[in-house]
This record gives C-alpha cells, structure tokens and sequence, in this order.
C-alpha cells in the first residue's frame, strides 16, 4: 500500500490492531502513540499472542533528537523462589496436528510481567496522548466484542489445552469446551476494566496487582516487590552496516539481534544459497556458543506466542514494537480478562528449568523489533512473531531489502527459509534453480507448498527520504497494513 500526504503507515497482525493505531494517527498523534494504542487492541484481539500479563521490545526513532533506542519490557525473573513453587507447574500437551508438544504452565511459570511499564515508556518517548486516550479504542472493543478471524481460532485450537486447562480460562476461552469459530463475536469487559485501570496509572498497585499476588500466594513465585521494583531497561540497540544500510537490532541479553548480525556478517552473495548458508553458519555458531551468545557478537532461544506491530508517521517518528506472553500460563487474573505469561515454564527461554532459574534477571528472547536507516535517508520498522524462525525471518528480509535491494513488499512477501541443526525448512515458491540449489545444499530438508505462518510473520512499514509512506503486513501471519490519511 502506497499514498501520498499522509499522516502515517502501521504495520499489524490484525486489522482490529492496525485500525487502533491508524485512529490515533488521524487524530495527530505520533508513531509512539499509534503503537500503544495497537499494543492495547492486540491484547483484545490477539490474546493468544498479546496479554497484559506479559512483556515485549520496542525499538524507537525520535524524529526530534535523531536517536534510536531500545525499551526492553521483557518479563524479569523473580527475586526468590516460592516456598511451594515445587507445586505449581502443570504439563500440558499442545496439539499441532502432525505433532504434540509439551508445555509448563501453572502458577509457578509466571515471570514478573513488564507489559504495563512498556507501555508507559513507549508513552513517554513521544506520544502525544494521555493513556485514556490510546486505551480507549481497546476498551470499547473488549466490551462492544471482536469477530474471531481464521487465524486467531486456528491459534486458540493449537493451544486449547492451555486455554481450557482452568476453570476460568475454559470459560473465557473456550465456552461449551470449544474456542469460538472464525466469525463468531468474542466479548471480555473484564479485559476492558483491567485496560481501563491501567489507562489511569495502576498496575501493581492496584487491584490487578493485589488479584495477581493473591494467585501467586499458595504455589507462585511473585511479591509485591516484585511488581514494584519492575523497571524497563533501555539499552542502546546493536547497530551494523549491511548493504549501506544502517540496520538497529535488539542487543543482548536478547539472542535475536546478535545471530542475525552474525549471519548478515557472513553472507557471501544475493543468491538465495548464499542465505541458505549464511543461516546454517549462524546457526552452528548458536549451537558452539553454548547459551554465551557474547561470543558471536561483534563489539539457544526462541519465544512462542508473539505478535508484531510497525509505524512510522510522516514526521519522521518509527517503531517497532514485538510483545509475548509464551504460551500463557493457564491462568486468568479474576476479574480482569487476561492470562498471565508463563516465561518460567518456556524451556528455550528459561533452560534452567523450573526450580533453577536465575533471581532478578532478564531471560533472553528471539524477539527483535528491528529498525532500517538507508542510505537516503528512508527508514524501514519491521519485526515479527514466529518462535525460533524469528531470526530467520529478519534475516531474511533485511538481506533481500538491503543487499539485493527489493522493496519492502517484494522483500517481505518472497518465499522464506529456515536453517536449524542442519535441517532446511523451506517454502516451495522459489525459483527452480534457487530451490534445488538449496535443497542440493541441504539434503536434510522439508519443502512446504507454500506460505506458511511457520516462517514467522514480517510487518513492515517505510517512510521514504520523501515522506512518502508504505507499508505491508505479511500474508503468512494475517498481516495488515493502514496508510493514514
């Protein structure tokens, strides 16, 4: 989508998401505001993938200052370990059709959410609008109800096992046993109310702070403290030059940022053998690194359950904005409509397991919101969802966009790879020769018949060195783009 004279673009998972932050666009607001106020509608409309209950990375450019910075909302460990926390995880198994998989849910999963404090430092670098304000469109939708789209009932079907696996879940989830099918009208005023509390300034001292503690009690790990001391981190990105490009990745303790550098780094041609490569390298280095990803940075993770959200308005202002609640926790705060995470119960983030996670830290994530300065002076925000395929994605579209120089579009919607313990994912669309290039590379392979939300989800948008605004939501993932006039 193209236009001219336009206020801004947003880049989203769903249209619900992209219209909130397109109002607030129209209204005069700025790029940060335009993603708050998707951030909140994703939590209504994507709650399989968004919750206040958990916790993201923005990557921001102020049209003002000129800088880029990122804002890690990531949850945080707990300062101590629950005296029963032994107690409170539950095995679950997931359904995925042609597999199963198995996923730690349950009180004890739950890390220190940072989802409202991000929230609050997105406002304040640069948005116009009061919380009230940016909440307002969610607030209606959670109480006037939501159409459920193909993709959000084929995600609540992947993990009902999660979302029927307490009483209270069941019922908000899943009434009469099953998710409600695509077109069908979801409500949650409970979620309203929490949003509605938050917008005023409450969190972990209000009632949804009290209600959470109340349920870690028995078999969690979270205190007040926990909730009150809970700090954003703002780090300065990890920065590098591709194709003339100045790219900002999420740095570490995120491992996203710093294995799609590697691979930029060791990307021989254009060709799409030359990815092919350029990701099996990067990710045998991930391998040997052995979890100490500093060794691969210049100067073995994934995360399920995320959701993107890019704009860029015609002032220069951009952001990048991926939130994640794992898989959730099972468990839904009474009274307020959501899931808490369960970042404590994801093993490829947490690899310490249950009862051995580190105190009072910041895990580590493959989430990367990721900024693109050009040559010209054009900027690009993108990101995307899709687990351990989230590097290779980025990857990907950086390659295409930068170094053999696609637009956007054509670099976003290009058939996708994905390279891991020497196995070679790929989707079908290739050319002949790039495919059997690839597939002759890697004998060890799966050939997908065609766009698949396995290779993640890319949603991006660009303000041109003329302010001329696109943007463009990825197919695979029901990706949606709004240019604002």
């Amino acid at each position: 989508m193209t236009g001219n004279n336009i206020r801004g673009a947003i880049a989203a998972g769903h249209e619900l998401t992209a219209k909130a932050g397109a109002a607030m666009l129209r209204e005069g607001g700025t790029a940060m505001d335009a993603g708050v106020a998707a951030l909140a509608m994703a939590c209504v409309c994507e709650p399989v993938l968004a919750s206040p209950g958990g916790g993201g990375f923005a990557m921001i450019k102020r049209a003002d200052t000129g800088t880029v910075s990122l804002i890690d909302f990531f949850p945080q460990t707990p300062k101590r370990r629950g005296p029963n926390a032994s107690e409170g995880f539950v095995d679950i198994l997931a359904d995925f059709g042609t597999a199963t998989q198995r996923f730690h849910i349950g009180p004890a999963s739950v890390a220190t959410p940072g989802f409202f404090r991000g929230v609050e430092a997105i406002s304040a670098d640069g948005a116009r609008f009061s919380l009230c304000d940016l909440f307002d469109p969610a607030i209606q939708a959670a109480r006037g109800g939501v159409t459920v789209t193909p993709y959000q009932s084929h995600l609540a079907k992947i993990v009902l096992a999660i979302l029927t696996s307490t009483p209270d879940a069941a019922r908000l989830f899943a009434p009469g046993g099953s998710p409600p099918p695509a077109g069908g009208t979801v409500y949650n005023p409970d979620l309203g109310f929490a949003l509605e509390t938050m917008a005023r300034g409450g969190f972990a001292d209000s009632e949804i702070g009290r209600t959470i503690l109340k349920m870690q009690a028995d078999r969690g790990n979270l205190t007040k403290h926990d909730l009150e001391v809970y700090q954003v981190q703002h780090r300065d990105p990890l920065e590098i030059a591709c194709g003339g490009s100045s790219v900002f990745l999420n740095p570490l303790p995120a491992a996203s940022g710093t294995i799609i550098a590697y691979a930029l780094d060791r990307l021989a041609g254009p060709a799409p053998i030359d990815m092919a490569r350029a990701l099996d390298t990067a990710d045998r280095a991930r391998t040997q690194a052995d979890g100490d990803l500093a060794v691969l940075s210049r100067a073995p993770l994934r995360q399920k359950g995320t959701t993107h959200i890019s704009v860029a308005d015609a002032e220069g202002n951009a952001c990048a904005i991926t939130v994640s609640n794992g898989a959730g926790n099972g468990e839904v705060v009474d009274g307020f409509g959501f899931m808490l995470n369960n970042i404590l119960g994801e093993e490829d983030v947490n690899p310490f397991g249950g009862a051995d996670w580190p105190a009072d830290t910041r895990l580590a994530s493959m989430m990367c919101p990721t900024l693109v300065i050009e040559p010209d002076g054009g900027i690009c925000a993108l990101g995307s969802g899709g687990s351990n395929r989230i590097r290779s994605a980025i990857f990907q579209t950086l390659a295409r966009h930068c170094v053999r120089g696609e637009t956007l579009a054509e670099a976003i919607t290009a058939p996708r790879m994905h390279v891991e313990a020497g196995h070679l994912d790929i989707e079908g669309q290739f050319r002949d020769g790039d495919l059997a290039d690839c597939i002759a590379a890697f004998p060890d392979h799966r050939i997908w018949p065609g766009g698949n939300m396995f290779f993640g989800g890319v949603h991006g948008v660009r303000c041109g060195p003329d302010g001329r605004l696109t943007g463009i939501g990825d197919p695979r993932r029901d990706g949606v783009a709004l240019i604002v006039e």
